[in-house]
C-alpha cells in the first residue's frame, strides 16, 4: 500500500489525535472519512447542489440529531393548524429522489380556572391561568416521486 506523507501543524497536532481516538487508533480511516465526505460535497456543489442540514426529532432541549445531504429545495408550505403550525419543505437529492423535511412548531394552550381556553389576557398573564404545551418536533422522509 503507497504511503503518503502529511505535514501538520503544532496547532493542529491535538485535532489529529482527537481524530484518531475517535477512529479506533486509525487516523487514515479518519482522513479517508474525512475526505470522502469533502469531495462529495464539493461535487454536488459543482453540480448546483446545497448542503442542507436538517433536525429531526423533538425540538426542546438537544433532543433529535443533525441530518445532513445534497439537494435543492423544490417547494416550501406552510400549514397553520388551530396553535400549532406545520412547515413542509421539499427538496430534490443529488439521486432523483425526494425529500420531504416536515417541522412541527410547539402547541401551546391556557386555560381559565374552570377549564375553559383562556382568551388573550392570559397572554399578559393576568388572571388565574393554567398553561401547557406539546414541545415541537422534526422528521424527514425520503421519497421516490411526488
Amino acid at each position: 500500500m503507497p504511503n503518503k506523507t502529511i505535514y501538520v501543524s503544532d496547532g493542529d497536532l491535538s485535532l489529529f489525535q482527537r481524530a484518531q481516538d475517535i477512529a479506533g487508533g486509525n487516523l487514515s480511516a479518519a482522513i479517508s472519512s474525512a475526505l470522502r465526505r469533502y469531495v462529495d460535497v464539493e461535487k454536488g456543489r459543482d453540480e448546483g447542489y446545497d448542503e442542507i442540514s436538517v433536525r429531526v426529532g423533538l425540538k426542546s432541549g438537544k433532543s433529535g440529531r443533525k441530518v445532513r445531504f445534497s439537494g435543492i429545495l423544490v417547494g416550501e408550505w406552510f400549514n397553520p393548524s388551530g396553535s400549532r403550525a406545520e412547515v413542509y419543505r421539499v427538496y430534490r437529492g443529488r439521486t432523483g429522489k425526494y425529500v420531504i423535511h416536515i417541522e412541527r412548531q410547539p402547541d401551546w394552550w391556557a386555560l381559565d380556572a374552570e377549564g375553559k381556553p383562556a382568551g388573550r389576557w392570559s397572554w399578559l398573564g393576568l388572571g388565574n391561568y393554567t398553561y401547557g404545551s406539546i414541545p415541537g418536533e422534526s422528521t424527514i422522509e425520503v421519497v421516490d416521486s411526488l
